[in-house]
């Protein structure tokens, strides 16, 4: 299997700046942002076979994952339009 990076500099990468930007002055990015990095870390853990769980698990947390950054990238449109 091939294990993709999928941090948010290596999904935004036109917004690595703004990702820096609102990691250290927007409380609620902070959160989202540490909440998305932890489950990244969790699921590439369990792709590289460090740590074993369900498909229906991993699903899961792909899913979770994937609604994380589109509530981080909704939060960088919102900062871009200010």
């Amino acid at each position: 299997m091939i294990i993709q990076d999928h941090s948010l500099v290596n999904e935004f990468p036109a917004h690595v700046e703004l990702i820096q930007e609102l990691n250290l002055s927007d409380d609620s990015f902070h959160l989202l942002y540490n909440q998305y990095h932890e489950l990244d870390r969790e699921v590439r853990r369990i792709e590289e076979g460090l740590e074993n769980t369900t498909d229906e698990v991993l699903e899961g947390m792909k899913l979770k994952r994937l609604n994380l950054k589109d509530q981080l990238f909704e939060r960088l449109k919102q900062a871009q339009a200010v």
